[in-house]
């Protein structure tokens, strides 16, 4: 089952890109939302397969490739990785409804977008470390292509920067797991022996886990790694924007526990202070550079930068509710993030700008775009956090269970979701409200294809924060064995443990 969702999209992308040119773009897009939708459906179905009481791996498919190199076809799935996989082949979907029909070479636009929807499913479900790093690397070619091609005015330049980034995160990877394979002495890079990492002195897990450390959050990314992040998001077109925002950036975060903290428990202990305070600099930092913006595309980016580094913050603190916090939190933020990067794709269309100085009025129930008004209000509220929706489940289990733990840094973090509150705040108040004059007086009418999306993100945020168990379940057994490991090699642990218990 797990590599249908890797190579069902991969088939999509062969038959759509080598049809014959004769198929007109609207038959292009239809093929592509109902591969979309089937692979989205496949994602659900394991879902429900999903034993919610087991922490470990289900579903597991290993076929040996080439061993001599450690490297094996070698997959899995638990708590930790399914939201994410769903969220994939969901957002996937969701980027295919969001395209316009006449997008200019729609066959390779659809190829490459089914392309990237492999590479990122394919690094959730890996259990190799090698296999992980070769679709962590193949989705960046898509992403490339994507933006270089489909982009706004300045896409060369932010296409270049992205690649540079991220082929630099690739390779600084690499290197922590060659380096990791060596110094345990393992010859395969399967994930199971993590084991073999406590073995190691902690001088070398230290400086092995500094180069993961270096490696994701360059693809987070954090401060003052985030550079490549607002050129992307702006210049990259609305579906792609969603991809990034929604569910790319979620290998950064994802890599760090799955990798950082279940290979190196020990070390995480000594290291987790120092995440704590660049998830502070990284959420300040954020939230104070996005009131400054006036582009509404880069105002969210930089958000975005903010609100994952809560993600890093509740990793760092590695408690039970801490560690479902930030599964929760990489979910919200996904669901969010693609809700507004697609509203502001629809204003943009409407309105022909993103820009807070030119736009007003928006909220005008006859002459505006009341319903994506609405959304916008929504999704914004999400994102700071308010009760009722995802983006507070994320925050509250986050913040919670990071308390206990750094005190300081989660108060801090605290500030920067008020800080939150004001540039949206900034932006509704420009944008929606005001009186609708000159060319703006008469916005096209935004059709029920358009309103599609909006609708069935909205309905998702607000239904997993009415009910965030539907959530929490997946995750809840997995993130807390994660969590009992790190608290066995915790120094205070051993501390504490009477020379009796030890000896025997």
């Amino acid at each position: 089952m797990l590599s249908t969702i890797i190579w069902l999209p991969v088939l999509g992308a062969a038959l759509i890109g080598f049809w014959p040119q004769t198929w007109s773009p609207q038959r292009s897009r239809l093929v592509a939302w109902a591969i979309a939708g089937l692979t989205f459906l496949v994602t659900v179905f394991l879902a429900l397969k999903f034993d919610f009481q087991a922490s470990g791996l289900q579903f597991q498919e290993h076929i040996s490739w080439i061993a001599p190199l450690g490297l094996d076809y070698r997959l899995g799935v638990d708590g930790l990785s399914l939201p994410l996989v769903v969220m994939n082949g969901l957002l996937i979907w969701i980027a295919i409804q969001s395209t316009p029909e006449q997008v200019s070479r729609p066959r390779l636009f659809y190829s490459l977008i089914f392309l990237l929807s492999a590479a990122v499913a394919g690094a959730f479900l890996a259990q190799n470390l090698l296999l992980f790093f070769l679709f962590y690397e193949i989705e960046l070619i898509p992403i490339y292509l994507l933006i270089v091609i489909w982009g706004g005015d300045r896409r060369g330049y932010a296409a270049t920067k992205f690649l540079i980034y991220q082929a630099l995160s690739g390779i600084v990877l690499l290197v922590g797991f060659l380096a990791w394979a060596w110094a345990s002495g393992s010859s395969t890079f399967t994930v199971e022996v993590e084991a073999l990492a406590s073995t190691l002195p902690m001088g070398l897990q230290l400086i092995l886990l500094s180069i993961l450390i270096l490696g994701f959050g360059i693809k987070m990314p954090l401060v003052p790694f985030h550079t490549w992040l607002p050129d992307a998001y702006v210049e990259a077109s609305t579906p792609v924007s969603i991809l990034l925002g929604g569910i790319v950036s979620k290998l950064g975060t994802y890599g760090l526990i799955r990798f950082g903290l279940s290979l190196f428990p020990d070390a995480w202990n000594v290291v987790a202070p120092w995440l704590a305070n660049a998830a502070v600099v990284t959420a300040l930092y954020g939230a104070l550079v996005a009131i400054a913006q006036t582009d509404m595309k880069k105002m969210i980016a930089y958000s975005s930068v903010s609100h994952l580094s809560y993600v890093l913050l509740a990793s760092a603190a590695a408690t039970e509710l801490s560690l479902l916090g930030a599964v929760c939190q990489m979910v919200a933020h996904g669901l969010i993030l693609a809700l507004l990067f697609y509203l502001v794709g629809v204003i943009e269309a409407k309105t022909g700008s993103r820009e807070l100085t030119q736009l007003q009025g928006l909220l005008n129930p006859k002459r505006g775009l009341p319903l994506i008004s609405g959304a916008l209000i929504l999704g914004t509220m999400a994102s700071a956090g308010i009760p009722g929706m995802v983006g507070f489940v994320g925050e509250f289990l986050s913040f919670q269970g990071s308390y206990s733990r750094f005190s300081a840094q989660t108060l801090l973090c605290l500030a920067s979701t008020g800080l939150t509150s004001v540039y949206f705040v900034i932006l509704i108040n420009r944008a929606l409200f005001g009186r609708l004059e000159g060319k703006l007086s008469y916005l096209p009418k935004v059709t029920w294809e358009e309103k599609i999306p909006a609708i069935a993100l909205v309905a998702l945020i607000v239904l997993l924060g009415v009910q965030p168990n539907a959530l929490v379940r997946w995750s809840q057994n997995t993130t807390s064995s994660l969590v009992a490991m790190v608290a066995e090699h915790s120094p205070q642990q051993v501390a504490l443990t009477p020379p009796s218990a030890q000896s025997d």
